[in-house]
């Protein structure tokens, strides 16, 4: 054994280019030790808690509160996601990706947002599920939520499964109304448990044409995304977001401040909820765009149609990581 070592002690020193590259090796290998080992339990703790998911003891006719809050979603809901970067399992890529997202495109509450704290960098949009069964449109456990993400591209899970998965801070729903809709409210101010006995048949059409439309985006970006491979560049293109963000230069480049802010308002459009007054609108849309009314701030914002609006957000989760 010391033989051997005294033999590749001398091929180093009669090989200086060996023994640099030797060096190299070691000084970029030390502090990506502790990287690796940071994604591996990043990953397991992914792996764990998609295990507890599927075999959690679902009793019949008792609703968790993410039952209930799954019963209150319709599809063009937004939901941010205040998500925790330490627990990204895509990567490391992916979570400096979160980082930059959490440090460029958010900013501090100046009294303008709707939500009082948070560091919302990543959303979602509700949309109708896969089932076809009659009265699936009306059955909230056929509610999915469509998202650009790092690992799957564009991805389309259902409602429930997806917030139970969720490790982050804080996540919010914002309801969407459409022109006529009197959502969560009667005459008497009272909760509406029966949303169909006060819609006009105006609103029941466009809510018809919202689902309808959805549905179209949603299997159109779901194959795009996996003809394209998507997932590849996901978080290339929310870093290269971020930077031009930064460096004021993303008007000139047909690059996306933020990839899933960017589909939730391409969604929103594409439903007529959303208002399109150019091409690069949707692209210029930061996830922190969607906590301030369109009909009171022009600037920073998502401006709806006439008559659409989201009302008060609902909070979903709270400082939760278990």
């Amino acid at each position: 054994m010391a033989s051997h070592f005294h033999n590749f002690t001398l091929h180093l020193q009669r090989n200086p280019r060996v023994k640099l590259a030797l060096q190299l090796s070691c000084t970029a290998l030390i502090p990506a030790v502790p990287i690796l080992y940071w994604s591996y339990n990043a990953r397991e703790e992914r792996r764990e808690r998609e295990h507890e998911v599927k075999t959690r003891l679902r009793i019949p006719s008792v609703q968790t509160i993410d039952d209930l809050l799954v019963e209150k979603c319709q599809p063009g809901d937004v939901i941010l996601f205040d998500r925790r970067c330490d627990l990204c399992a895509s990567g490391p890529m992916s979570a400096l990706s979160c980082v930059l997202g959490k440090r460029i495109l958010c900013e501090e509450d100046d009294g303008t947002r709707s939500v009082e704290r948070g560091s919302y960098e990543h959303c979602g949009i509700v949309v109708p599920g896969q089932s076809t069964a009659p009265g699936s449109q009306h059955d909230p456990s056929n509610l999915c939520l469509l998202e650009a993400t790092s690992g799957s591209g564009i991805t389309c899970h259902p409602l429930l499964t997806r917030l139970e998965m969720s490790r982050s801070r804080s996540v919010i729903l914002l309801p969407l109304s459409c022109p006529g809709e009197r959502r969560y409210e009667v005459d008497n101010g009272e909760e509406d448990n029966d949303n169909e006995l006060v819609l006009s048949e105006k609103t029941k059409f466009l809510k018809k044409q919202t689902n309808d439309e959805l549905t179209k985006f949603r299997d159109k970006w779901i194959t795009d995304s996996q003809s394209q491979q998507y997932q590849n560049s996901h978080t290339a293109l929310s870093i290269m977001g971020s930077l031009l963000y930064l460096t004021k230069l993303y008007p000139t480049f047909p690059i996306p401040i933020s990839p899933s802010a960017w589909l939730v308002v391409s969604a929103l459009q594409e439903c007529g909820a959303a208002m399109k007054l150019n091409e690069k609108q949707a692209q210029m849309t930061r996830v922190e765009d969607f906590t301030r009314d369109g009909r009171f701030y022009e600037r920073d914002t998502v401006r709806l149609r006439p008559g659409w609006k989201f009302l008060s957000p609902v909070v979903m989760r709270e400082t939760s990581v278990k």
